[in-house]
């Protein structure tokens, strides 16, 4: 599939230093560089996708270092700095003493095309929240997400750009963002603050938003989405699970709280008396899992699919992906709740315990509790689970050995 790629490569590999910089255009495959590692007093490495490259044999010295931060804009509360133009990404780790003693060089790109997976969503004015593990790409996703809304669909979007990673350093956004309008923000922690203006102030059909991270932006974008502005952002983590396990978080998707039921609905309901349950309507109705440039999971019910997952139930998905001739192709799918294995998944069987020293009614009630069929062994040999308590545990006697020594 082809994707229209634009990476301005040489404004940052002009900052690097000479003996850094030569042994990068000589690799065949370094229009694909992720970013130059420099360490004071370590050799300096080039990170691709699928290798990393020691570049040479002269360790990084400070003046190294202080040629590279000469080059660049200054750096900002975060230890984030930029390349006016650009959507390059220079970090800086510091000592004790706040001197800088080393450098992440990371090349920014602005990528036509990824957006056509989800476009659809979009389009239909949800809030839609992209997951996924660093350097996976949702900050490309977002800048095209902006620049289609803004051009294409003639909305009114801004974007939240904290650390001028979406629209680029300066005070002139990248064209990548289309005629979308930027506004900056003077500190990560004042991001929460600038959510809310953005929307006091200049009448957004659109808010963009790139890692909401804190309880302040979760809640300013709550806030956001009550007044009927539509919402695109990313979040730190992999999947939907993620974020409901997530305190800081799960408020994008519901929130969870315990809830304790009484007697007669527990049996109702042949459940425990405490179960989760979601507190409120998620901030975001769709989700999106990020795997790769030409895949993502979606959940185009967070509502639904929060519920079935607090439920002990898988939630239901759709995988979506691009062919060679550039296609989206669609698949609806189950997706595996995180706390089963995949022998669980796999096979379910009833497992048979071997007591030692524990309590078998406590065990039988728990298992009445969960809904879950169990055995007791009368040899240890024929078990899959050994079970004892900790004070026997402790003196080890024999026939624990014996049940570790099998694997039990």
């Amino acid at each position: 599939m082809r994707r229209i790629v634009t990476d301005d490569l040489d404004a940052l590999l002009d900052i690097l230093p000479l003996h850094v910089r030569e042994p990068l255009y000589h690799q065949p495959d370094h229009s694909e560089l992720l970013e130059v590692i420099l360490d004071l007093g370590r050799l300096p490495e080039a990170r691709f996708p699928h290798r990393e490259l020691v570049l040479n044999s002269k360790e990084v010295n400070q003046s190294d270092i202080d040629y590279v931060v000469s080059g660049i804009g200054e750096f900002t509360g975060d230890n984030r700095a930029g390349i006016n133009h650009t959507l390059h990404r220079i970090s800086a780790i510091r000592n004790r003493n706040g001197y800088i003693i080393g450098l992440t060089c990371r090349v920014g790109r602005a990528v036509f095309g990824t957006v056509k997976m989800i476009q659809d969503l979009i389009e239909s004015d949800k809030n839609v929240l992209l997951l996924g593990r660093p350097g996976i790409g949702k900050t490309t996703m977002l800048r095209e997400v902006a620049r289609v809304l803004a051009d294409d669909f003639k909305k009114r979007v801004i974007v939240i750009d904290t650390s001028n990673e979406i629209a680029g350093d300066g005070n002139i956004p990248h064209p990548a963002i289309g005629h979308a309008r930027r506004m900056q923000v003077a500190a990560p922690a004042e991001q929460h603050a600038v959510m809310i203006e953005a929307v006091e102030n200049h009448m957004p059909e659109v808010i963009i938003i790139d890692e909401i991270g804190t309880e302040l932006e979760a809640q300013a974008a709550r806030t956001i989405a009550e007044r009927g502005v539509q919402l695109v952002g990313t979040a730190h983590g992999n999947t939907l699970e993620n974020l409901i396990m997530n305190p800081t978080l799960s408020d994008l998707i519901g929130g969870i709280q315990t809830v304790t039921l009484g007697d007669e609905e527990a049996r109702r309901r042949h459940t425990q008396k405490s179960i989760l349950e979601r507190k409120a309507p998620p901030t975001f109705g769709v989700v999106v899992e990020i795997v790769d440039y030409y895949r993502v999971t979606v959940h185009p019910d967070v509502t639904e699919a929060v519920d079935a997952l607090l439920h002990g139930q898988s939630p239901k998905a759709e995988v979506r992906w691009m062919d060679e001739d550039g296609e989206v192709k669609r698949e609806a799918i189950t997706s595996p709740l995180i706390w089963e294995s995949k022998e669980e998944k796999q096979q379910e069987k009833t497992l048979r315990f071997y007591l030692f020293g524990a309590n078998r009614s406590r065990l039988e009630q728990i298992a009445r509790e969960g809904r879950k069929e169990l055995k007791i062994a009368a040899d240890f040999k024929q078990a899959d689970i050994f079970l004892t308590t900790l004070s026997y545990y402790r003196r080890k006697p024999q026939k624990i050995r014996d049940a570790e020594a099998l694997g039990i």
